[in-house]
């Protein structure tokens, strides 16, 4: 039955004509929810559905009506198997999941890419430099939160409108990836994957499901009872953010024969820098690196963030001394990495790590880039943009220069200028994702400047000497 404009409905699966409806704001984008009359007469007829009042209660204090009508509407069981909307406080969450199930994916002969890090659903949206004053929160900060503060910044954030994905900074690079390389121009389709940790909860298939719509596969079965990791992200307009990351399960990895056997059949391993905050994935990791090196795999490390590298600098360089073949850093994390001050030039920081690790990319901003092979530094300008929103700019970065490896380029310059001009765009827009008529366009404009060949192991070492400068 057809809904006016405005309004949707759900229907208990046990009784389909009892109904109640969410009154939707298009101007605003966020619902209200008639929660006292319409949830217990749903809860009433509908046996599936079996919420005590206290969970009810539970789940309102900890995270608003909006994550409670998603957890109400992921456990409706839909006759049919087929694609089903989620709407909550923070606009339109589409959800493809099988619901009595994950999808079977297709598994190639070899990933071009496989990402080892953390799976966490993000939160974003736009806030007044006030809310963040109010919470006590900074910008440019990334703050590890438990469940209570993730509680008292969600039920503030109680009827914004934000917008929900599939998050995390490495999800960030993989997707870029995946859409950059969906094989338009005449080349193969990059095969992209992802390893991790989701829970059993809804959040989880959510993740799981966001990540195949935007062909990267997620290879990790969910933990059963577990808690999917949220990142909530606030963007003020000066396009400067803070983060407040709730681990859940995102913070176990395991190294196993599985993770073992699907490395081996990889071309490059990228790991997120956030996993060193955790010391039960030190181990995983290093085992991880040794098992790419051994099958021939390339392995990309990622800073991530300034101040966890600032806590565990001396683990970054363990596995960025013994394995890592590139390293992904801005400014403030290769000085932190080099333990130099803020007066030290970003190149400086590229040219030192660059005698340890191949090849090293540092993003500087609005001032441009540095790629860095062994101790020569090229300085890539950067891509004219109207700045929106800075997060996910390095993640896009990584993503155009692992594109510019994966086509066989041996072009610095050429990656470089890819990497800024993905990295732009993603500035120039709301939200940290690379869209696909973007990536396509990018990869056309491109195309003709990557040399492609099937070789990526001799990438640093055919390098012409007239393509880089000293500093």
């Amino acid at each position: 039955m057809a809904m006016p404009i405005g309004a949707t409905a759900l229907s208990c699966s046990n009784s389909p004509h009892i109904q109640y409806s969410v009154n939707f704001n298009p101007e605003t984008t966020f619902l209200k929810l008639p929660l006292q009359n319409s949830i217990k007469n749903c809860l009433g007829h509908a046996s599936s559905l079996a919420f005590s009042q206290a969970a009810i209660s539970r789940t309102l204090h900890c995270y608003g009506a909006g994550l409670f009508h998603l957890f109400l509407n992921q456990r409706r069981r839909p006759t049919q198997r087929q694609p089903h909307h989620i709407y909550c406080l923070w606009g339109e969450l589409e959800s493809e999941a099988e619901p009595d199930g994950t999808q079977e994916i297709a598994v190639p002969e070899r990933w071009d890419v496989l990402g080892l890090g953390q799976a966490m659903v993000d939160f974003s949206g736009m806030v007044e430099d006030e809310f963040l004053e109010k919470l006590g929160l900074q910008k440019g900060v990334r703050k590890v939160v438990n469940h209570e503060e993730r509680g008292r910044v969600l039920r503030a954030m109680d009827g914004c409108s934000f917008k929900a994905a599939a998050g995390g900074s490495l999800s960030n690079t993989l997707v870029a990836l995946a859409r950059l390389g969906m094989g338009s121009n005449g080349e193969p389709g990059l095969n992209v994957a992802m390893s991790g940790s989701v829970g059993s909860d809804p959040l989880g298939g959510f993740y799981r499901a966001k990540l195949r719509r935007a062909n990267v596969s997620f290879l990790s079965m969910p933990v059963k009872d577990g808690t999917t990791g949220t990142v909530v992200v606030l963007t003020t307009q000066d396009a400067q953010r803070a983060m407040l990351s709730y681990q859940g399960m995102s913070s176990i990895i395991n190294f196993d024969s599985s993770l073992s056997d699907l490395i081996s059949k990889s071309r490059i391993l990228v790991v997120e820098g956030y996993l060193w905050e955790f010391p039960q994935t030190i181990d995983a990791i290093a085992q991880a690196c040794e098992a790419a090196h051994k099958n021939g795999v390339l392995v990309a490390i990622t800073a991530s963030d300034v101040s966890c590298v600032t806590r565990h600098q001396r683990k970054f360089w363990d596995i960025i001394v013994e394995h890592a073949d590139i390293v992904f850093a801005n400014s403030n994390e290769a000085r932190a990495l080099c333990g130099f001050s803020s007066s030290k030039s970003p190149a400086l920081a590229a040219k030192h790590i660059s005698y340890y690790s191949p090849l090293i990319s540092v993003t500087d901003g609005a001032r441009g880039s540095y790629i860095a092979v062994k101790g020569e530094v090229m300085y890539i300008p950067p891509s004219p943009c109207v700045p929106v929103d800075t997060c996910g700019a390095g993640d896009a970065y990584a993503a155009g220069i692992l594109y510019g490896i994966l086509r066989g380029s041996s072009n610095l310059k050429g990656m470089g200028n890819l990497a800024a001009r993905v990295a732009a765009v993603v500035v120039g827009q709301q939200g940290t994702r690379l869209k696909e008529e973007d990536a396509t366009e990018l990869a056309k404009i491109f195309s003709h400047s990557l040399f492609t060949n099937n070789q990526i192991t001799d990438m640093c070492t055919d390098i012409q000497s007239d393509q880089i400068s000293s500093i």
